[in-house]
């Protein structure tokens, strides 16, 4: 067994199962969510679909270690909780798939940034900088339009009330791309600020 691992026995229903759990950070004990991690595995119930009982009281606290939660090699773990169904499954890869692609979103902002303050750092010609950062503003405002898109498709899903894990994905999806939004936000406007800047330089050149 590896060091740190806990090895313990769940009851799920009128299965059994023999799992070890171990960090998956090196050297570090392993915590509750590492062992709901690997009871997903195993039993294929989402980790927030897991209710995980332990000598009768109800286990939460998802950051503890399960030496502080009196769970060590040889303890019996119970869960209550059931695997999602096909039609589910379903719509969780959509999910994914969306997931993928507001990754990219993220990935266009931070280029964006980056040029934006090369630009701010004087890494470009002045007589290029206005250029520079017209083009900037309308690649933001393009992401933008592109992350109300996908607000928009992902609000078209239809999920049954039972469909518990996907809706908790779409939730923390939503949230996602609500704050590559705000960002988009906050960089077209410091985009804006620097062209004020250059044209008050060059009126003031002008004077």
């Amino acid at each position: 067994m590896a060091g740190g691992a806990v090895a313990v026995t769940l009851m799920h229903g009128s299965s059994k199962h023999k799992i070890e759990i171990s960090s998956e950070q090196e050297n570090k004990e392993p915590m509750l969510q590492d062992m709901a991690r690997v009871i997903a595995q195993v039993t294929g119930v989402p980790q927030q679909l897991q209710k995980l009982i332990f000598k009768g009281k109800s286990l939460k606290e998802m950051e503890q270690p399960l030496s502080v939660l009196g769970v060590k090699s040889g303890c019996k773990i119970m869960m209550i909780g059931k695997k999602n169904s096909p039609e589910e499954e379903a719509e969780i890869k959509k999910l994914k798939d969306f997931e993928k692609s507001t990754e990219q979103l993220s990935h266009k902002l931070e280029e964006i940034n980056g040029e934006l303050v090369g630009i701010r750092n004087g890494f470009l010609a002045k007589d290029l900088q206005s250029a520079a950062l017209n083009k900037l503003e309308k690649k933001v405002k393009s992401t933008a339009e592109q992350c109300m898109k996908f607000l928009e498709q992902i609000d078209a899903m239809s999920l049954p009330e039972d469909f518990s894990d996907c809706r908790y994905r779409r939730k923390g999806l939503v949230k996602n791309v609500q704050t590559y939004l705000a960002q988009c936000d906050v960089i077209e406007s410091n985009i804006l600020q620097e062209l004020e800047k250059l044209q008050s330089n060059n009126l003031a050149l002008a004077d």
